[in-house]
């Protein structure tokens, strides 16, 4: 070899927009590249800029391979350097030409031609101490790549592991299984951050248990309960805390949600094998509006931000088939986004729900999502009937309940105190929506 390193330019064109813009795929894409080309990667930085683009560098112990993406132009520019004969770069090219379904256009360069430099004489240079680093167990790779759940204005990010459990493209959305640092395993779909293991207690419980227990404090025990979505079974894992329950019907449009949460977050889907559960694979919308009148106790509407397969979960028609879905007294209980997050639809489905169930039979919740943007999060509760579900709600039936429970059955947000305050909505909230 003539050259200390060799450096291969490339421009990579036409390539999938929805790739460039993904830093979990990229990060990936450039690691794997990196491993199946015979180099050491010892870490992996990346950045998500917004609204679009990826920047990064997978340092190996042979030199380095750096990216930039403009997904808007489906154009990235890549660099690839490696030091020694052992590594071929362009082995790491294909790998990325494939990744990006990209045409391309390259240069290779030999960097430090050894017609020119020459290796000095008498030069004392101390060698770098490489942690120890072990041949044939290898550096174990500081990955440092973040995971963003974003809008055109605003975004959350967590640092995760760059291990992806689970990566699948139903006929309805992406779904993905992260592992990130902070919160554990986490539920993603299409770039949304839906349920992590640190904290899906929040969401889980909230949209369980204020509606069962306002149901319970005017009709008595719940016996037949329906969840639209939920496929993560977070909600279900709640709901079958009540023994009274006769059955629950649960009505998921993604089989391969279900599929993913089973195989890695067991601890949130583990009441699917439960026989008082009724699973349908399906369209909830469709369902609720071929349901019989007076089927149910409560609804829980348990789904994601209104797009993709979500979108019919916030409209008109379908809340309407909803409360004749419901018995005399039932409640509906629908996440109802952040007033932080997304005003419009927060306000919208608030409106919504009041020209369906009535203006004071409508009640705003709040709680703390964490990984949710803002960290501000609603609940939207409906009653079929004449009563509050704050003021004739019996907290001492409450209190009882929650204290009844233990060990894994624990809860760890709701009880009886925060029942009512969840109603209490700071003035900016209440503002939004009387106007």
């Amino acid at each position: 070899m003539k050259a200390l390193g060799r450096h291969i330019l490339v421009e990579f064109l036409n390539c999938k927009a929805d790739v460039l813009n993904d830093v979990v795929q990229i990060e990936k894409a450039m690691v794997e590249a990196a491993q199946i080309a015979g180099a050491t990667v010892i870490n992996s930085t990346f950045h998500h800029f917004s609204p679009y683009g990826v920047s990064g560098v997978v340092v190996i112990q042979e030199s380095h391979l750096a990216i930039h993406t403009w997904p808007e132009y489906r154009y990235a520019a890549v660099d690839l350097f490696t030091c020694g004969d052992s590594v071929d770069p362009w082995v790491s090219f294909e790998h990325l030409k494939e990744a990006f379904g990209a045409s391309y256009s390259a240069l290779e360069m030999n960097r430090g031609s050894t017609h020119v430099i020459k290796k000095g004489d008498g030069i004392q240079v101390k060698p770098n101490d490489a942690e120890n680093y072990d041949p044939s167990k290898g550096y174990k790779i500081n990955r440092n790549v973040w995971f963003t759940d974003k809008d055109e204005n605003q975004a959350l990010s967590l640092r995760y592991t760059g291990n992806v459990l689970f990566d699948e493209v139903s006929p309805f959305q992406r779904v993905r299984v992260l592992e990130s640092y902070a919160y554990g395993k986490m539920l993603t779909i299409d770039d949304m951050v839906m349920c992590t293991e640190k904290d899906e207690f929040h969401y889980h419980e909230m949209i369980t248990h204020p509606a069962v227990q306002a149901f319970q404090a005017i009709q008595g025990p719940v016996k037949n309960a329906l969840v639209i979505g939920g496929g993560d079974g977070g909600t279900i894992r709640e709901l079958f805390k009540y023994n009274t329950l006769d059955k629950v019907t649960m009505v998921e449009i993604d089989e391969a949600v279900v599929r993913a949460c089973k195989m890695h977050l067991p601890s949130i889907a583990r009441e699917f094998s439960n026989p008082k559960l009724n699973l349908i694979i399906g369209d909830g919308i469709k369902f609720v509006a071929e349901t019989k009148s007076e089927q149910y106790d409560v609804i829980i509407v348990d789904g994601s931000d209104p797009a993709g397969p979500a979108e019919g979960l916030f409209t008109t028609e379908f809340y309407k088939n909803c409360m004749k879905a419901l018995k005399t007294n039932g409640v509906l209980i629908t996440q109802g986004e952040s007033p932080m997050f997304h005003q419009k639809t927060f306000v919208e489905l608030n409106s919504c729900l009041k020209n369906v169930f009535g203006k004071n039979s409508v009640h705003t919740m709040l709680f703390h999502a964490t990984t949710y943007p803002s960290g501000m999060w609603s609940l939207q509760l409906a009653v079929k009937g004449q009563y509050s579900p704050v003021k004739d709600v019996k907290l001492d039936q409450v209190k009882k309940f929650v204290d009844s429970l233990s060990g894994e059955k624990s809860l760890k947000y709701y009880n009886e105190d925060l029942h009512g305050a969840a109603f209490t909505l700071p003035t900016f909230v209440r503002q939004m929506l009387n106007s």
